[in-house]
């Protein structure tokens, strides 16, 4: 079974200056919940408790956020406002947590790689916090994922599709379909060139890894934008053995962006949030 779930949260977050200047763009609420803490709810409903985070500089609101807060928690206890923390403890109850800092900003394919040391030798999820994912209807994107590998065993990754006027934006995938809405990925391309994509299908911040990665992530030279980027190690991967891709049931905001954060906010207040 899959049991950790690293979730790297070094990066700067300048689409989003000056906001992340001091506030971690994992930290920025929709509503009033952090988007971090959405992602750990979707590990934990899909059987993960080892939350393992590559923060940076900066962050410690990320670890203080999962920690207990006595001066806060003393002040409103036995008043309606208590409540309000409900969530958080459950979380707190059924997870555990570790950090490792990432000292310089080289891709997410470093980030993956830094998280070695706390995932250890097995099979794990990653997820990018700043994509939301809802299902409202069903089960969360990580369930379905995991559901997928208990039956392939082998690296899975999200995507969708996405307007070929934002499609250079993403890890893009070349791949059969051998199944519905599942993949057996063939090529895949980081942020190619308006016009050059082999397909519409986008990676999007949600991946299932086998641990063989590491070994191909430290091989792996930078590549786009001088990094090293996780798309490069997936595609030796996928040609030494089998990745899959997979279309996923369910809603997904680009939090990383002004007019993604703004539609993930409305639809969650709309939708989700309880006074």
């Amino acid at each position: 079974m899959i049991k950790k779930c690293l979730f790297p949260a070094a990066g700067y977050g300048t689409r989003f200056l000056p906001a992340t200047k001091s506030m971690p763009k994992e930290m920025m609420p929709i509503v009033n919940k952090p988007l971090i803490e959405f992602g750990v709810d979707e590990a934990l409903e899909a059987g993960m408790n080892g939350m393992c985070i590559v923060t940076g500089r900066g962050k410690n609101s990320l670890t203080d956020h999962f920690d207990i807060n006595y001066e806060l928690e003393n002040e409103i206890s036995g008043t309606p406002k208590e409540e309000k923390l409900k969530d958080i403890r459950a979380i707190m109850d059924n997870a555990y947590f570790t950090f490792i800092r990432q000292r310089e900003m080289k891709g997410l394919g470093h980030a993956i790689l830094i998280g070695k040391k706390l995932i250890g030798d097995q099979p794990f999820a990653v997820v990018l916090a700043d994509d939301l994912c809802i299902n409202e209807e069903g089960d969360g994107v990580l369930k379905q994922m995991v559901a997928l590998y208990n039956q392939f065993r082998c690296t899975i990754v999200a995507v969708q599709e996405v307007p070929e006027d934002q499609i250079h934006k993403y890890g893009v995938i070349k791949g059969e379909m051998i199944k519905d809405d599942i993949y057996r990925v063939d090529d895949m391309v980081e942020k190619p060139p308006q016009g050059t994509a082999p397909s519409n299908l986008a990676i999007i911040g949600r991946y299932i890894l086998t641990p063989d990665i590491f070994d191909i992530l430290k091989e792996t030279p930078p590549g786009k934008g001088g990094e090293i980027q996780i798309t490069d190690a997936l595609l030796t991967q996928a040609k030494k053995g089998c990745v899959l891709a997979y279309k996923f049931k369910g809603k997904r905001f680009d939090c990383g962006s002004v007019p993604g954060y703004i539609e993930a906010t409305n639809y969650v207040y709309d939708n989700i949030y309880e006074d």
